[in-house]
């Protein structure tokens, strides 16, 4: 069943790297729009935890695939999933096949939904719903991406600095956009949405534009919003 199939439904793809801006974006456009939202992310920060908790190598894919195939999404509360550490080994473990195979089902049963829904990840335009009526790919500059992850975690008490972020977020950009299996890429047929210059509330009105504009005409070409 495609992602549209049914009249009126509306399914919309929000995908970028860290620190993008894509999970308010996405937050915003579901309340806008009210439909229900999914951070993809935290699926692959659930699988991460739960790697770590049991005490395996996060480079464990046998232990991981082991995990997607029974983990439960309400043994993790959302605040445990939110830092530094367990980001930096979500990244790890959704480089590996089994694992972002494992979790498509979960993402495609939250699509399919009858009105419809917002999902933001790494994947979601390009393998979860390509056939999403609209697509956004949400970027900025690694520093400025940077910058809001330092103000991000030192605003929760966390140490951090901004050099450290910075190469964590070349490193995870790096895996992401490299890795062999649905690597981190823009969508032919999603509007790239650069948020380095914007405020929120700019980078938001932007983005239900965007969809705004897809829904009265589907078959429009690729664009790129900045500044």
């Amino acid at each position: 069943m495609s992602s549209n199939d049914k009249r009126g439904r509306l399914v919309i793809a929000v995908d970028g790297p860290a620190a993008s801006g894509k999970g308010t974006l996405a937050r915003r456009l579901a309340a806008h729009y009210g439909l229900p939202y999914l951070d993809t992310g935290l699926l692959y920060r659930m699988v991460a935890k739960a790697v770590l908790d049991a005490g395996h190598d996060i480079q464990d894919a046998d232990a991981a695939a082991a995990i997607v195939a029974s983990f439960d999404e309400a043994a993790f509360p959302e605040d445990s999933l939110r830092g530094r550490e367990i980001g930096e080994a979500a990244s790890v473990v959704a480089a590996m096949p089994a694992v972002r195979s494992g979790l498509i089902a979960r993402q495609r049963r939250f699509a399919g939904q009858a009105g419809g829904a917002v999902l933001d990840g790494r994947d979601i335009g390009t393998v979860i719903c390509p056939e999403a009526r609209a697509k956004l790919f949400v970027t900025a500059t690694p520093e400025v991406r940077a910058a809001r992850r330092h103000r991000e975690l030192t605003a929760r008490g966390e140490p951090a600095t901004f050099e450290g972020i910075l190469a964590d977020i070349r490193r995870r950009d790096a895996r992401d956009s490299g890795r062999s299996d649905a690597p981190l890429k823009l969508a032919e047929d999603a509007v790239l949405l650069d948020t380095s210059a914007l405020t929120i509330e700019e980078a938001a009105a932007a983005a239900i534009g965007i969809v705004d504009a897809r829904r009265a005409n589907p078959s429009h070409e690729n664009a790129i919003i900045s500044d």
